[in-house]
């Protein structure tokens, strides 16, 4: 393993700050009464391109702010992993929104924005005063942007509308979960929280094109993202595969349903990824693993034919790789045929290209 790069002298080396937001978004201003994970996200990506995002936090703060871990040190406990994550370069204020002598101060910042994003249930934001319609009338350029489990009633009445929803539960009424899991068959969530950080990615890019319109037109636009809605956009493959073939795709461990090689194979000491489909990345695989007999073999000639066979190919790469260490792996395949180590998150920071792309 290399040896770590020390972060602590990189960010002493670094340039210094500037004196303002840049980046495109640089002058936008938005309104941010979000909390949690997929809203914080959303406003996150808008603030990294250089938009003014001001958070509105309750005076008990957003719950992920006391969330584990924290900086050695710290004795406040206030300003959490999580909490930091999603919601640097942002600007702070505590406001209790109940409170009704704070209420013109609230309407006041909103006249000046650009934006105001939410991931309030359905009706909360109108029961506190502060909803799209109020806000509509009072600044026609706004873009209001709403964040829920299962979408807001003015875009489509769900029936589950006024239901709360997690990260776990989009994914699971969004489909995903059902063709994640083992071979065997039993589901599983992504462990990254696909659920609230895609309708979050999604929320973003609607932001910005209504902001595009706003600034064209001189008119704002209410944006609804359902998290539910977001989850089973990004099943794209379900879906196409249901609807042209009927087939409803199951749980198939780290390998895929139509392309082979594809998948993750352990090593002597850990895991990598190879994906050899291709004719040619074929060739070049069972060239690199002294297998040129496979490449014209009835079973494997193609990748049809190898899907069929799936279980001899699995056998065939797995068998190699398991004689060799990750690296070992990484050091003969790559470059020629499609493979990566299994980073865990102690790797990535040791990782070269993440290093190198200052990621």
């Amino acid at each position: 393993m290399s040896e770590r790069p020390d972060y602590r002298k990189a960010h002493e080396n670094a340039a210094p700050m500037a004196a303002g937001p840049t980046g495109p978004l640089a002058g936008i201003r938005i309104v941010d009464f979000t909390r949690a994970l997929a809203g914080p996200f959303c406003t996150m990506l808008l603030a990294d391109l250089g938009a003014d995002v001001i958070k509105i936090e309750p005076p008990e703060g957003d719950f992920s702010r006391y969330s584990e871990p924290y900086p050695e040190g710290d004795t406040e406990r206030a300003f959490g992993g999580y909490f930091a994550s999603i919601n640097r370069n942002k600007r702070g204020v505590m406001v209790d929104l109940k409170d009704s002598a704070t209420h013109e101060k609230i309407l006041a910042l909103i006249d000046g924005a650009d934006a105001v994003v939410e991931n309030f249930r359905v009706g909360i934001m109108e029961k506190l005063g502060f909803g799209y319609e109020t806000l509509h009338l009072r600044n026609p350029r706004l873009v209001y942007a709403a964040i829920r489990g299962f979408g807001d009633p003015r875009t489509g009445a769900s029936p589950y509308a006024e239901w709360p929803s997690y990260d776990v539960v989009a994914q699971a009424m969004g489909g995903i979960v059902s063709m994640t899991g083992t071979e065997e068959g039993q589901v599983l969530k992504v462990g990254a929280s696909v659920g609230d950080l895609y309708p979050g990615t999604v929320a973003a890019l609607g932001i910005v094109s209504a902001l595009l319109h706003a600034k064209l037109t001189g008119e704002g636009q209410f944006l609804d993202v359902g998290m539910v809605d977001a989850v089973t956009a990004l099943c794209e493959a379900a879906v196409y595969r249901y609807t042209y073939a009927g087939t409803v795709t199951k749980p198939l461990g780290n390998s895929h349903p139509q392309l082979t090689p594809f998948d993750v194979y352990q090593t002597a000491d850990g895991y990598c990824a190879i994906a050899a489909p291709t004719q040619n990345h074929w060739a070049l695989l069972c060239a690199h693993i002294d297998r040129p007999d496979l490449i014209h073999d009835p079973r494997t000639i193609s990748n049809k034919d190898r899907v069929a066979n799936a279980a001899f190919v699995k056998e065939v790469v797995s068998g190699w790789t398991r004689a060799r260490a990750t690296h070992e792996v990484i050091e003969l395949l790559g470059g020629a045929v499609p493979v990566g180590p299994v980073n865990d998150a102690e790797a990535l920071f040791t990782d070269p290209h993440l290093h190198a792309r200052q990621i």
